[in-house]
């Protein structure tokens, strides 16, 4: 908590929390040939009692949102112990809930007494840092990273195991509570950009400054154990992103700059008069000196924005008339109009 006051207050884009459970473990667990489980087991995951976590939870949870901008964000995941006591103190406290993403383990562990159902997930909690914040959210990246279908709040992902897992000197693995690349990759893909700075105020073995440094945002890990820390700093020292930072810039439709038809027509990239179709040569209409369109079927003459005109031709409420209209990029070759939308929005950068 000392070196967050020391930071500047509004510095953060966005924190990612990974805290104590707080597991309230009664002894020790063995699978059935005997073995016994290594666990969470380290001394900051013990409180004395419930008031205590609270305590503890409601000063980091304070904070961070000092640190965070207007606009910030927090993610904080944690399990069945800890995660209904993190979510009402956030509430609390003033943060605004967005989603709760059910992290959903292919590989998990199993529960051995056969006393409860397998615990097979962990819940994250993502929140603006008020009601009012605008948090950035990167809808499209999300959308084309689950091959065009909507990002839903069940995230199908492995723990980490094999040789993605940290090991100590002795081999053994070197935090008990480690995550993998995979979840952080989305958290921060889905709710930073490029440069962006992210706070772990729990930074263990840093898989957040791991996926930060991939995706070239600036992080800032605080970790009390100098082991842990160490291991961080090698662990994090040895990625490099991408040369070309272009490649790391997923903006999506809604931040691009809004560029109107007519921009296309005074630019002469589709000077008055020239023609455009429906990929089926189903549909034609004209273009017209201010930017709009004019066609006629049967249903009669037609006038209006690339929009109105597609919607009236087809009978439709609505119509995207950048990918609807064609027009002929060369000889006897159609390519939607989108293709001149973008060639002006790279001319704006």
């Amino acid at each position: 908590m000392r070196l967050m006051q020391d930071l500047p207050a509004a510095s953060v884009d966005l924190v990612f929390a990974d805290p104590p459970y707080n597991l309230q473990l009664g002894g020790e667990l063995h699978r059935p040939n005997n073995t016994r489980v290594n666990g969470v087991e380290e001394e900051w995951d013990h409180f004395l009692d419930f008031a205590a976590y609270d305590a503890f939870t409601r000063a980091w949870l304070l904070a961070c949102r000092r640190l965070l901008k207007p606009d910030g964000g927090l993610w904080v995941i944690g399990t069945y112990h800890n995660i209904f006591r993190v979510g009402a103190m956030l509430q609390d406290l003033g943060f605004w809930v967005l989603n709760d993403i059910v992290w959903r383990k292919t590989n998990p562990m199993p529960n051995f007494r056969g006393t409860r159902f397998t615990n097979a997930h962990e819940t994250l909690i993502w929140a603006a840092r008020s009601r009012e914040a605008k948090p950035t959210f990167n809808y499209e990246a999300m959308k084309r990273l689950n091959e065009d279908l909507q990002m839903r709040s069940d995230w199908l992902l492995p723990i980490c195991s094999g040789s993605e897992r940290v090991k100590a000197e002795d081999g053994q693995k070197a935090h008990p509570t480690q995550k993998p690349e995979a979840l952080l990759y989305r958290v921060l893909l889905s709710s930073t950009n490029p440069g962006d700075t992210v706070l772990d105020p729990f930074f263990g073995t840093g898989t957040t400054g791991a996926a930060a440094r991939l995706l070239d945002r600036r992080f800032i890990g605080i970790e009390q154990d100098p082991a842990y820390a160490e291991i961080a700093q090698h662990r994090i020292a040895a990625i490099t992103g991408p040369a070309d930072p272009d490649l790391l810039n997923t903006t999506g439709k809604r931040q691009q700059p809004r560029i109107p038809f007519g921009w296309v027509v005074e630019r002469g990239l589709l000077p008055p008069g020239s023609t455009l179709q429906d990929p089926s040569g189903q549909f034609r209409a004209h273009v017209k000196a201010d930017g709009t369109l004019v066609a006629a079927n049967h249903l009669g003459d037609h006038r209006g924005s690339i929009h109105q005109v597609g919607a009236a031709l087809q009978g439709a409420p609505s119509c995207n008339g950048w990918t609807f209209w064609h027009y002929e990029a060369r000889k006897g070759m159609l390519a939607p109009i989108e293709h001149l939308r973008q060639q002006l929005r790279s001319e704006l950068h």
